[in-house]
Order: structure tokens, then sequence, then C-alpha cells
């Protein structure tokens, strides 16, 4: 188990949000159960891991959160999961410049996605995995490979 990274992931307990944006409460919560989506819906480790860590930045800034996020991840995951936690906000923030950037390219079906997941994971009563079962989960068999240069 990668020490930094499950230090950046345990960080968010306890990190309150917005009840009107997330009545799920913490920021953990929320990010196990952003996981359990990407999980569900793809066998990508990849995007697994950016649904893990998307809010990381949240435990040091909420509003750059995603700038921070993807500052704290550099060296520690692939570049790809990096800079879908970097513009996780991207389709939030400005949707119809986002969807033009990237028209065509696989990064918005990406950010598409990661963005539904992050919408999806804001319930209250929802199980979540414990962040040590997501992270075996995650660095399983192959997914060992995500922590190669």
């Amino acid at each position: 188990m990668n020490d930094d990274l499950y230090s950046l992931l345990v960080s968010l307990d306890g990190v309150r949000q917005s009840p009107k944006h997330h009545p799920e409460g913490d920021a953990l919560f929320h990010s196990l159960q952003v996981f359990d989506l990407a999980r569900r819906a793809s066998d990508d480790r990849v995007m697994w891991a950016a649904a893990l860590f998307h809010d990381v930045g949240k435990a040091i800034d909420s509003s750059l959160h995603d700038e921070i996020g993807a500052d704290l991840l550099e060296g520690l995951l692939p570049d790809r999961a990096v800079w879908l936690v970097r513009h996780h906000l991207d389709l939030l923030k400005e949707p119809r410049g986002t969807r033009r950037r990237f028209l065509g390219a696989p990064q918005l079906k990406e950010l598409e996605s990661l963005r539904r997941f992050d919408l999806g994971g804001r319930d209250p009563r929802a199980r979540v995995l414990s962040p040590d079962d997501a992270f075996a989960i995650l660095f399983a068999g192959d997914g060992a490979q995500l922590l190669e240069p």
C-alpha cells in the first residue's frame, strides 16, 4: 500500500462539505461512494483511481481542491488520473467550453463519466468500503502497476 496515497485519502475523514451540494457528509464518505460507482461502471483502474482521489485537495482548500489535489497526486498516480482530478470540475464550471474544447476527444467521455460518478456519490445512507478495502481492490493484481512510473 502506498503510504502517501493512503494518507491523502484518509485526510478527507471529517472534512465537511456544503450540505446543499453534499448531503452525504464528509469528503471521505463521498470519495468512497464515487469510487464504488466508478468500479461498478468500468474495469478501468485509472478511472477508479481518479474517482477515489478526485477530492483529496479538499483537505487543504475546498475552493481550489481540483488543482491542489492534482498537484498532490503528481508522481503518485498515472498522468491520466492526475489529469482527470485536475479537470474534474471543468464540466461544472464551464460546461459548454469544456465540451467544445474536447469535442471528439476521449477525455470528454472520461470527464463526463467522472462527473456522473461525482454527482452520484451523494447518498447519506450509502454503504461504502473502508479506505483499506478500497485500496486493496484498487491495487489488487494488475492494479499494482498504477504505481509504476
